[in-house]
């Protein structure tokens, strides 16, 4: 299977990841506190938070279920990126943003929120492709590519919201034995179950 940003198998096959903190930041978001060398960083303007939510809604576009906009992903992403990434990653992610913009502009001639679905979902899979091979060749402890980091905060806000949850897996509040025969016919949804406080 070709690598692909709008791959809801591959997106919901890393659930079980997502909600056990396997994203850059989610030992802090666990712990419920920020990372050690976090000082202080600006905030993110109205147009910003209006950009992260168009790219959440790329990433997880609304199909027969809502898209990542539906959860209020750019306020996730912002306060995850406030709270728990350390000065390094925060300036990666921020400056990130306005690399975005000059690819779309580059590229259409055109803002990425003004630009078509297909014209944007064609900008990030390119920076996907970009941020794999970044990822590849990095240094141990260089900050991720920022193209990684608001994928994986897409994911983690998305698949641990309400929405996400409830209706693009199945929830099971409260996890019963294991069953390794349950039922299971091509195009089940996956299982979400709450993660344990005890992590």
């Amino acid at each position: 299977m070709s690598p692909s940003l709008l791959n809801r198998r591959e997106a919901l096959s890393r659930i079980a990841l997502l909600v056990v903190g396997a994203v850059f930041g989610g030992e802090a978001f666990l712990r419920g506190s920020p990372l050690e060398g976090k000082q202080s960083a600006p905030g993110f303007s109205p147009g910003e938070l209006a950009l992260l939510d168009e790219i959440g809604d790329t990433i997880i576009p609304a199909t027969d279920t809502p898209g990542a906009k539906a959860v209020g992903i750019a306020a996730f992403m912002a306060m995850m990126v406030q709270d728990c990434y350390d000065d390094r990653h925060h300036a990666v992610f921020k400056a990130g943003l306005g690399q975005i913009e000059a690819a779309s502009q580059a590229r259409f001639g055109r803002s990425f929120t003004a630009s078509t679905p297909a014209q944007r979902t064609e900008l990030l899979n390119v920076l996907d492709r970009e941020q794999r091979r970044h990822h590849a060749t990095k240094a141990a402890g260089a900050p991720a590519h920022y193209f990684r980091m608001l994928k994986q905060l897409t994911l983690l806000g998305y698949f641990t919201s309400e929405i996400g949850a409830t209706q693009a897996v199945r929830y099971l509040e409260v996890p019963g034995s294991y069953d390794g025969s349950a039922p299971y016919k091509k195009g089940d949804r996956a299982w979400f179950t709450a993660p344990s406080r005890s992590l």
